[in-house]
This record gives structure tokens, sequence and C-alpha cells, in this order.
């Protein structure tokens, strides 16, 4: 890998680690359903002058925006309200051997024990980090999160058949069809999204657009790019700092103790997901 790339991907691992502690500070002042709705508001607004038609795919687009917006987004943020930043950075990390689970029941690839025993190490690792004081009375929250990893999981399988959509336009799309869903279960679901509108400060306004332009757009322009230039089992590793940043960045910004359940829990996950993707990762190079 290049050198510049490489620091293109260390980049965009401090966005996507940095991103938790900053969804918290949006979450402080708007409702998270809310609060996905602007997001992906924002990045339809955004993209879709450079997006074009899926002719013939707007129906599988709008099922995976209802998968990934609704489902997806809504429970992570519904959760991170209510749990440590860092402690949902680890969480999300199940997102990896559930993948692996789901190749090998749709896509016959086999698991193989190595990889078995990853997915367990990275599910007894979000046990323990379950366990820490500060998630006392939090479980459920914390499981909202871990939910939205399995659902993300299960995104992949509808992203699959999309292969030959431009990122640019899945993205613009999931987002411009996310919106109205995603506001009819803010509407249903949560109350006080005008008085929330009403004094938003700079913060929140921060966040929102750090949540769509430099995590939705940017994010995922850098890693598509990455992924069709170089083997997957030479890019999915810079993932494994994700987890690290995360709990380091809500450390530092939100003043989040780092325990020893957090920091035991968190190792055993990203040691069982490292072994998940160096496992799965050469039957994925091309």
């Amino acid at each position: 890998m290049r050198l510049h790339h490489a620091a293109l991907l260390l980049a965009l691992m401090v966005a996507w680690g940095v991103n938790f502690p900053i969804a918290k500070l949006g979450l402080q002042e708007l409702p998270p359903l809310l609060m996905t709705t602007l997001r992906f508001a924002l990045t339809a607004i955004l993209l879709m002058p450079f997006a074009r038609w899926p002719r013939g795919r707007a129906l599988q687009i709008a099922g995976l925006s209802f998968t990934f917006g609704v489902v997806h987004m809504n429970l992570l943020f519904a959760g991170m309200r209510h749990i440590d930043g860092g402690a949902a950075a680890i969480a999300v990390q199940v997102q990896v051997p559930f993948a692996a689970l789901i190749a090998a029941l749709f896509y016959n690839d086999p698991l193989g024990w190595r990889r078995a025993l990853g997915m367990t190490l990275a599910i007894a690792g979000l046990f323990v980090v379950a366990g820490a004081p500060r998630l006392e009375g939090q479980l459920l929250p914390f499981l909202l999160v871990v939910l939205s990893a399995i659902i993300w999981a299960i995104t992949n399988i509808q992203a699959k058949h999309l292969r030959d959509v431009s990122a640019t336009t899945i993205t613009a799309y999931v987002a411009l069809f996310g919106v109205p869903q995603m506001l009819a279960t803010s509407l249903l679901l949560e109350d006080g999204q005008i008085e929330a509108l009403s004094r938003l400060t700079l913060q929140a306004i921060l966040a929102v657009l750090y949540l769509s332009v430099v995590v939705t757009i940017l994010g995922y322009a850098v890693w598509y790019r990455m992924v069709q230039r170089y083997p997957i089992n030479t890019v999915m590793p810079f993932t494994l700092l994700i987890p690290i940043i995360g709990v380091v960045a809500s450390a530092v910004a939100l003043d989040e103790p780092l325990t020893w359940h957090t920091a035991i829990g968190g190792a055993a996950t990203i040691v069982g997901v490292a072994i998940v993707i160096i496992r799965a990762a050469p039957r994925r190079t091309p």
C-alpha cells in the first residue's frame, strides 16, 4: 500500500473513531431519531446533485434505506444516548463476527474453528464490557447498540446485490428514501422535536454536520476507493483501530473513565474481531 493511502486510511479510522463522542454530544440536545433524520436529510441534500437515478434498483435501495437507516441507525443512536461512547465503540465491533456468521449461512463460506473461536472471544469481551459498573442499569441501551451492529451485518446481504450501482448513488438514495421513514418514526416514538430544534446550539449543529459530511460522505468515499484499489485483507485490519480511538476519544472529550471492564473486554473483542478478519480475508481477496 502506498504511504499516502495508508495515511488516508489512518485519518479515516480517526474520523470514524471520534464519531462516537461527537454523536454523544449531539444526543445531549437532540432526540436520537430526530438526529438520524437530520443527518440523512443533510446527506441527501449534499449528494443528490451527483447521484444518478438507480434504474431498476430503486426498490432494493428503498429496502436498504429501511434496514440501514430506520433500523440500524435509530437503534444505534437510541442506545448511545444512554451509554458511554467508548462502550458503544466496542459494542459495534460485533458486526464483524456476525457478518462472518451470515456469510457462512447464506454464502457457504465455512467458519472454521479459528473464526468460531474469534467470534466467541469477541462476544465474551462484550459480556465483560456490559458488566462495567457505569453500565449498571443500562443493559438494554447496550443491547440496542449490539443489535444495531447485527442489523448492519444483515444490510451487507442487501448491499451485496448492488455492486453495479455507484457508492455515491447508493448513499444519496438511501438517505433520500430514509428521511421520510425516519421522520415518521421520530414523530411516532419521540416528542419535543420542535422544542429541540428551537434551542439548537452550535454543538448539536456541528455534530450533525460531522456525522453527515465527514463520517458518511467523505468517509465512505475514501473507504470504497481503498476497498476497490487494494485487497480486502490489506484494508480491513485498519478498522481494528476504531474501537481504540473511540474509547480514547470518549475518555478525553467526555471525561469517561477507562475501567478494567472496558480495557479487558475491549481487548478481548478486538482480538476476536482480528481473528475473524484475518481468517476471512484470504477468501475475500480478489
